[in-house]
């Protein structure tokens, strides 16, 4: 028997619900293939998906306003509800147009609290160790999130994960099999070798967790990514040559040279009788005539004066630069300029001829004082971290220096960025620290649920925090006063495509459009009457203009008129309500070249279309003749 014929047996089988027919002929249809095998049970907010659409309101007392009419202020949003709708709402709003994605899920430990709480709710349940299906509803619970969360990703954005030996297993599988296998792990030291715990440890014989994982995905290869260097704790010993008569200011004129470029034969001349005098002995030497004898005092000497000690490293390229400048110069040190990359080098020349490997190329230390930090963290902080945001947080806050390194690794500083597991805003607090370190844009959007007025209490209070400052007399907080914040919530209007509804989701929609469009503030001097239309501007000249109902869209195009002979050279985005997709271009014809016309709901529609579920078969009536919108049922 066929496949054919055996989906044709299956179709036809009697007895069977239409749910387990389609499960049947997904077994046959699935292919073998590496990966993970899960039980993928609809939650109950996925289920509210089939018969309603997300949006999202503004709670417009909650903002916190800052910027001026001469300065422009990144614009900071905060999601309190679930985030598999939020996620959806954002794929009308930022589909394509997130650079980098922090999350912090739930780690699903099944440790049990004595209030019966655990790290991971799935459909309103604590699950626990005890629970067979922990994996499984993790990983159903995650799955769906991360998928959404790639459709909101930039071309060369990057998404970073934290998470712990219960699923790590687990979700590198699933970004390797989202991702074509192109991510990354990282190790983190997160915890010390405290004696409470280690005590536990010696008596019961386990292994205790100091380290937990940071994921990173990127489409295409994890690349450009830029992590600030890390400052060496202790001195590498491989530097023991001191340049004796070597001065800060010798060395800061090969620095300068070296970052230049273009360095004359004349400027190798001059620098070559300058280190004439210089004599090379080893560091030993130099502390024992100084008198130091403790390590600590030999070490602080050594950093303060990384720029006159060296270590002699071996390279082939650089040991023909040598034998080639000693035809010419008979000293001991020199320095010599690469053909192929242009750069000087500083040589030591009393190398054995006779060696096959001699040491030749001088390495300062001072150009070496830190380094990557490679896939192993073990240099950030993680206790004393209650003061940071003036908040506490009993499941734990990511300490700020580790969001600062994620968010600070992409090159560009006016990004898009997006956490949807906020927990107590750390991410935010962080992009706005960068921003006022380096003066960029970055933009966050948080993500939480309200579960123990978490939201509302903790989130946007450390937000509230950073922003106003805290803590100020005990200096625990600067004013952060160069960012705005805007508060939504999640809201449900119904799925159903018939006339009413469509035109209750464009009443709803307008928070969405000025997040889509980042143009926030509403123009209300051409307004005649606001019942029907509505501008909206980010004051840098671009602008929104909502039309609520089609009948009124020739008053619509004479104020659009008047407000372009107003405001020449505006970019003006215009959505008008309408039953299908075609956005009344004719009627807009005379003023085409001046707007960008988009038809609502239907923008919205083709937005969540390819993430929302399923629409229930009893639930969807005939769809009116003239709209386009088809749903499967």
């Amino acid at each position: 028997m066929n496949k054919k014929e055996l989906l044709d047996k299956v179709k036809s089988l009697d007895g069977l619900s239409t749910e387990e027919k389609a499960y049947l002929i997904n077994l046959v249809n699935t292919k073998k293939k590496y990966g993970l095998v899960w039980e993928d049970k609809p939650e109950n907010v996925e289920e509210k998906l089939r018969t309603h659409l997300p949006v999202l309101k503004e709670v417009k007392e909650r903002a916190i306003i800052n910027d001026t009419k001469t300065e422009k202020h990144p614009n900071h949003i905060l999601i309190e509800g679930d985030n598999l709708h939020a996620l959806t709402s954002l794929t009308f709003t930022h589909e394509g147009k997130i650079d980098l994605i922090y999350i912090d899920p739930p780690y699903n430990t099944g440790n049990k609290a004595e209030d019966g709480t655990t790290d991971f709710k799935y459909d309103d349940d604590y699950v626990d160790s005890e629970d067979v299906y922990r994996h499984s509803k993790w990983l159903s619970f995650i799955s769906k999130r991360l998928v959404i969360a790639k459709k909101l990703l930039a071309d060369d954005g990057f998404l970073a994960i934290s998470i712990d030996d219960n699923e790590i297993a687990q979700l590198k599988i699933l970004l390797d099999n989202l991702f074509n296998e192109q991510t990354k792990t990282i190790a983190i030291k997160m915890s010390e070798a405290s004696g409470l715990k280690m005590s536990s440890v010696y008596r019961l014989g386990t292994i205790p967790k100091f380290k937990e994982y940071l994921l990173i995905a990127k489409p295409n290869g994890v690349k450009n990514l830029f992590f600030e260097d890390i400052p060496k704790s202790s001195w590498d010993t491989e530097y023991n040559i001191f340049l004796k008569g070597f001065s800060i200011k010798l060395y800061n004129q090969v620095k300068n040279l070296n970052e230049r470029g273009d360095i004359t034969k004349e400027e190798i001349t001059i620098l070559d009788q300058k280190i004439k005098s210089v004599e090379l002995i080893s560091i030993s030497q130099i502390h024992k005539e100084l008198g130091l004898t403790k390590k600590a005092d030999k070490e602080n000497w050594n950093f303060e004066n990384s720029f006159r000690i060296c270590q002699c490293a071996t390279s082939s390229s650089v040991l023909r630069l040598a034998k080639e400048k000693k035809k010419i110069n008979s000293n001991p040190i020199f320095f010599a300029k690469s053909v192929r990359d242009g750069k000087l080098y500083f040589i030591r020349a009393t190398f054995n001829p006779d060696s096959k490997k001699p040491r030749v190329q001088l390495i300062f230390a001072k150009d070496n004082l830190s380094s990557h930090p490679g896939d192993f963290w073990s240099d950030i902080k993680t206790t004393g971290l209650e003061a940071e945001g003036g908040v506490g947080f009993k499941n734990g806050k990511k300490p700020l220096k580790l969001l600062n390194r994620i968010l600070g690794a992409h090159k560009k500083s006016n990004i898009k960025i997006l956490d949807f597991f906020a927990g107590s805003g750390s991410t935010m607090h962080s992009a706005m620290d960068l921003n006022n370190k380096d003066g960029g844009e970055r933009e966050v959007i948080l993500v939480t649920n309200n579960e123990n007025k978490i939201c509302e209490n903790i989130t946007y209070k450390r937000i509230y925090n950073v922003i106003r400052g805290y803590d100020l007399k005990s200096n625990e907080g600067k004013e952060l006063k160069k960012n705005n914040l805007r508060y939504y919530q999640t809201k449900l209007v119904e799925r159903n495509p018939n006339l009413s509804n469509k035109r209750k989701l464009i009443q709803f929609s307008t928070e969405l459009l000025c997040i889509k469009e980042d143009c926030y503030t509403e123009v209300t001097s051409h307004l005649e009457n606001a019942s029907w239309h509505k501008y909206f501007t980010n004051g840098n000249g671009n602008f929104v203009y909502v039309i609520y109902d089609d009948m009124y869209i020739e008053d619509g195009v004479s104020h659009l008129s008047s407000f372009i002979e107003g405001n020449p050279g505006a970019k003006i985005k215009v959505y008008v309500f309408a039953n299908g997709p075609y956005p009344y271009t004719e009627e807009f014809e005379s003023i085409a070249n001046n707007i960008e016309l988009a038809a609502l709901p239907d923008a919205i529609y083709k937005a969540y279309q390819n993430v929302l579920p399923k629409q229930n078969k009893d639930f969807i009536p005939e769809l009116e003749e003239e709209s386009p919108i088809e749903f499967e049922h």
